[in-house]
């Protein structure tokens, strides 16, 4: 959290990248060049057949002519792509995995991709930065305390800051709407710290929530709402701010920030025996070695499902359609559940086990447990959920002496996580190792969210969740004021606008429709039309059956059959053939009943 003052701000820089990652990437681009210039030049060739058939069987005064001394632009882009072909000299696929596997061991534990997508942390990268360089952070004094052996669980720290600064507390709510960034939430707190004055201050807007302490050092009054705003968003600027009066908004806000909050996890375990080296061998393995069964009970308890009461993490636990039995912990107040792929039903028949897969799959990290020396590759495990592994590997099983070699690999667009390896990343079997490896496993989801497509799938539940936060605020602060929904006003351009000027409009439009009757009555002394005789109430917010009053049918009214009235705002209009009189209000009527037919739905969609 920063300390400076409001005026003056102290610039970040971020990190630079791990010589892997960066090195993964240059291997991704490489491998976009090559695939774009094979296609060129499998194009060409197949463009370069068919002129040249076409001009064989053509006569000469029908062939082209020869291209002028200016090429056309399609020409001129040859250039380019006969570049791409040079570059594709330079380039050098990595190995696939079936060489490597027939030159022979020692393996290493994770191997790239042929064209890349994956990066692997470097052990002997003291500065890999992990991923609370960016944000994404534990407080130290926080609800969150690092494990006996130091190993912090990082989170990001701004979610948990509502509940440990401001709830239960004396502080200021604040909520507005703009065209440009939405709505907006702010929260104020007044604080003093070893003689120091300072304001905590929490800003939501659709994309982020920021976080800071400012210092009132030096400033003869306190700045204003907009002004403060500013300091954290300088997109902020000319806005009006309302204040919350609602004694159940901290309730609110602090439910809509920890929504990012997870308290339950769910990893899959994945046994690979030696020569093992494609996703239908990993999900093919029945049985379970000493050393595998070894490492389950490492991680957590063997528990059986049937009526299991914890976090079941998918597993079916009233009729065994998932297996009989599974891996589960409680680590640091988090419940853990893992889908052991020999844990899951096995099918006969199946060489895609998908009954497997359909779990495994599905998770966002998985531990690939290997009991000989064999690589991993990550694109082993076709998934578009699986974003990271931390692959084991056991030395010594089973004895005195066990030890574990830990490898990580996660995609290109996931951010580094802690804990950091050690170098030698080897581990004696033991409880310091297990806290390491629950520990990388929950810091490793958490980063994944932040990769290009769970972060997308988050912000658009995210500015879900805030409009419905800043509504609720709205609509609550306007009830405790006693205003109606007429005096539901907003400034900044767009809350209620269209709704409002639309009831307006047909306010209007009412009163003018009942002068209009009423003359029409005095001229010629017929019975008022029943669709004309109701007004729509200004005081009311939606327009319901009891708005509208029942027309009176004079003994001498002109309608030669009895009016058989149908339900719904305006009743059908039954006049007489000779009217003629009547068609001019009668198109004023189905226009009004079509326009209060369109408030309705707008105004059950807009508070719904």
């Amino acid at each position: 959290q920063s300390h400076s003052t409001p005026w003056q701000r102290a610039a970040t820089m971020s990190e630079p990248e791990p010589a892997s990652r960066v090195h993964s990437k240059k291997a991704g681009i490489r491998a976009a060049v090559i695939l774009i210039g094979l296609l060129h030049k499998s194009r060409r060739q197949k463009e370069r057949k068919q002129e040249l058939l076409t001009i064989s069987n053509a006569s000469v005064g029908e062939r082209p002519p020869s291209p002028p001394r200016t090429a056309p632009p399609t020409m001129k882009s040859a250039e380019f792509f006969d570049m791409l072909e040079r570059m594709q000299d330079d380039y050098i696929p990595y190995p696939r995995i079936e060489e490597i596997v027939e030159k022979g061991g020692p393996y290493s534990l994770v191997i790239l991709p042929q064209f890349g997508g994956y990066w692997i942390e470097d052990a002997e990268n003291v500065g890999t930065p992990t991923s609370s360089d960016s944000s994404y952070y534990e407080e130290e004094d926080g609800g969150l305390s690092p494990g006996t052996f130091g190993y912090k669980l990082e989170c990001n720290g701004t979610v948990r800051a509502y509940r440990k600064h401001f709830l239960g507390k004396e502080h200021l709510n604040f909520y507005c709407t703009t065209n440009s960034l939405g709505n907006l939430i702010l929260s104020l707190k007044y604080e003093e710290a070893e003689g120091q004055e300072y304001l905590r201050i929490i800003l939501r807007s659709r994309t982020k929530t920021l976080h800071d302490r400012i210092s009132l050092a030096g400033l003869s009054k306190l700045p204003s709402v907009p002004q403060i705003a500013k300091l954290l968003c300088d997109d902020v600027t000319g806005l009006k701010f309302y204040p919350v009066l609602y004694p159940r908004a901290s309730q609110l806000i602090v439910t809509y920030d920890e929504h990012e909050v997870n308290n339950t996890f769910k990893f899959g375990v994945i046994y690979q025996k030696f020569g093992q080296i494609s996703e239908e061998d990993l999900f093919g393995n029945n049985e379970e070695s000493p050393a595998f069964t070894e490492f389950l009970n490492l991680l957590g308890d063997k528990i059986e499902l049937l009526d299991f009461k914890g976090f079941r993490g998918g597993l079916d636990v009233a009729h065994g359609q998932t297996g009989t039995d599974s891996v589960y912990t409680v680590f640091r107040e988090k419940e853990i559940m893992f889908h052991v792929s020999t844990k899951l039903p096995y099918t006969e028949g199946d060489p895609q086990q998908l009954q497997r897969k359909r779990h495994i799959g599905n998770d966002i990290v998985a531990a690939i447990f290997q009991e000989e020396n064999t690589p991993f590759v990550p694109d082993m495990i076709a998934s578009n959920f699986l974003h990271a592994y931390i692959v084991v590997q056991v030395e010594n099983a089973c004895t005195d002496h066990t030890t574990y070699k830990v490898s990580v690999t996660a995609r290109e667009d996931v951010p580094s996580f802690g804990p950091p390896l050690p170098n030698p990343a080897v581990f004696k079997k033991g409880p310091e190792f297990r806290e390491f490896l629950l520990t990388k496993l929950i810091n490793a989801e958490n980063a994944c969210y932040k990769s290009d497509k769970f972060a997308r799938l988050e912000g658009r539940t995210r500015a879900a969740l805030l409009d419905n936060l800043h509504d609720e605020l709205h609509r609550q602060t306007q009830a405790m004021l006693g205003l109606g929904s007429d005096d539901d006003k907003m400034e900044n351009g767009s809350h209620g606008g269209l709704l409002e000027s639309f009831k307006r409009a047909m306010r209007v439009r009412s009163h003018s429709m009942e002068t209009m009757v009423g003359a029409h009555k005095k001229q010629h002394g017929g019975g008022v039309p029943g669709s004309l005789s109701g007004v729509i109430s200004q005081s009311s917010t939606e327009c319901t059956k009891s708005t509208f009053t029942p027309p009176n049918l004079s003994a001498k009214s002109p309608l030669k059959s009895p009016v058989k009235r149908r339900s719904g705002l305006f009743p059908r209009l039954h006049a007489s053939a000779d009217s003629q009189t009547d068609s001019r209000p009668r198109r004023y009527a189905a226009l009004l009943k079509h326009c209060a037919v369109q408030l309705m739905e707008l105004h059950a969609i807009i508070t719904s």
